[in-house]
């Protein structure tokens, strides 16, 4: 039965290694498109000229809380591949290593997060990322 349950792994490790791979290259791919989709809106920003300088803070503070929210799913996106990754290669390094990376990505998320909440245009700013 031991042998068995050998056998399937090894049939499987190359599959799981794919979606490892396939896990990071979405996550590049999400953050990209937050960064790619931010910066469009930033120079939109710029080239409408505007003297309220409150106005355009606001859609600085937009273009930022958008950004943050990709950048919050691209480091849930790469949890989970490291979190799948240790499961295929449990060794004890990998897993340290698997905690620290947790640990590191988890107070960032934290802290993006809450930044994103506690701004002070954060009311007008949900309104707006639900509209978009």
């Amino acid at each position: 039965m031991e042998d068995l349950t050998h056998q399937f792994l090894v049939f499987l490790m190359p599959a799981f290694q794919v979606i490892v791979f396939l896990l990071n290259m979405v996550s590049i791919f999400i953050i990209l498109w937050g960064a790619v989709t931010a910066c469009i809106d930033f120079f939109k920003n710029l080239v409408i000229k505007r003297s309220d300088q409150v106005a355009i803070a606001l859609e600085n503070n937009f273009i930022k809380a958008y950004l943050g929210s990709y950048v919050l799913l691209s480091l849930e996106v790469l949890i989970i591949a490291d979190i799948i990754e240790s499961i295929i290669n449990p060794t004890f390094q990998d897993i340290i290593k698997l905690a620290l990376i947790v640990i590191i990505r988890t107070v960032i998320s934290y802290f993006l997060h809450r930044e994103i909440d506690e701004s002070p245009m954060q009311s007008e700013t949900k309104q707006r990322m639900q509209s978009k």
